[in-house]
This record gives structure tokens, C-alpha cells and sequence, in this order.
């Protein structure tokens, strides 16, 4: 029997080697690991909930990051890319660097079928470690579900679930409401 070695890389390592790549890659505790690509429900999903969300704090003080803005967890030395996340006030960026953020107060994953299990275990309990994370939405793109995670004490998080088209999703940790049918406009479930 072949044994296969895994190569480590440092955080830094990661770092050069992204900033050169055709791809995302997230960086998990020495490991790469490719993103798989999106969907255009994963798409149309993360889209609606961010213009809804870049319209409704456009006089207040709270920022939106689509996609393409990487968090640094320190606790679990961790790089992703999630799909939303929300910060109250100002950005804290990483040495500072203007493309790495450390202080989410909500991040939205929109669920792929072969992240869903990371999306829902891993990335929310490395997420947790966060001082400034607050609320975590998990949609599903294959049908109207979302789980909503809002943190009510130390280590405390209850959990909202919605899944009637008519129904609308009230933030809890920021002055923000939408329809489940502008959520998903435009998305169409495979039969």
C-alpha cells in the first residue's frame, strides 16, 4: 500500500500562492483547498440578499463584502472566502492588508451541496472564535430554507428556521428585513 504525504503550508505560503492562482483556494490549518465554483442559484442568492442589504445601509454604518473579501480566523488559522458578510463600522484588516478582514459581525454562506456540511460544522464553529460575530445565515439554494444563528450569550445561539415562501427573514444583530421571495427572485429549483 502507497502512503500519499500532505504538504503543510505556512499562512504565508498561502498567501503568495493565492495571490498568483487562477482560483480561490480557502487555507485551513496548513491545508489549500480549492473552492468549487458556484451556481447560478448560489449566484442570484448572494446577489439579491447583498443589494438589498448595500441599499438599506447606504446611510448607515455598516459595510457588505460579497465573495471576493477574505477573513482571517486566527484561533484556527483559517482563511475563507464566505458569500456575505456584514461589519459594523470600519473594516479591521489584516497587516493591513485591504483584501483580508478580522471583525464580521454576520456572515451568510449560500450552501453548495458539497460545502454544506463544512458551511454548517466547521466554518460556523471556526467562525465563533470570532469576538465580533454575531449572526450566521445558512441558505439553501435547492429550496426556500434558511437557518438563521443568532448569538445570545457566551458560547449561547439559538437557531430560526424559514422555509415558507411568504415569510421574511428579520436580522437580529442589525435593522434589516427581507422577503423570502426577493431572497430567492429569480432562483429556480431544479424539479
Amino acid at each position: 500500500m502507497q502512503i500519499t504525504q500532505q504538504r503543510y503550508y505556512t499562512p504565508e505560503e498561502y498567501l503568495e500562492l493565492e495571490e498568483a492562482a487562477d482560483y480561490k483556494s480557502e487555507y485551513i490549518d496548513g491545508q489549500i483547498i480549492p473552492m468549487v465554483g458556484g451556481t447560478i442559484n448560489h449566484n442570484q442568492i448572494a446577489l439579491n440578499l447583498s443589494t438589498e442589504l448595500n441599499f438599506a445601509f447606504k446611510k448607515q454604518n455598516y459595510r457588505v463584502f460579497m465573495g471576493d473579501v477574505r477573513l482571517w480566523i486566527p484561533q484556527k488559522l483559517t482563511y475563507t472566502y464566505p458569500d456575505v458578510m456584514i461589519l459594523a463600522g470600519e473594516p479591521e484588516f489584516f497587516n493591513n492588508r485591504k483584501d483580508i478582514i478580522l471583525n464580521p459581525q454576520i456572515i451568510v454562506e449560500v450552501l453548495l451541496k458539497s460545502t454544506k456540511g463544512c458551511d454548517r460544522e466547521d466554518k460556523f464553529q471556526a467562525y465563533r472564535t470570532i469576538s465580533t460575530f454575531q449572526e450566521y445565515l445558512l441558505i439553501d439554494q435547492t429550496r426556500i430554507h434558511i437557518d438563521q444563528f443568532s448569538k445570545t450569550g457566551k458560547k449561547q445561539w439559538t437557531l430560526r428556521e424559514y422555509d415558507e415562501e411568504d415569510e421574511a427573514i428579520a436580522f437580529v444583530t442589525v435593522p434589516f428585513e427581507i422577503s423570502l421571495q426577493d431572497l430567492y427572485n429569480k432562483v429556480n429549483f431544479e424539479p
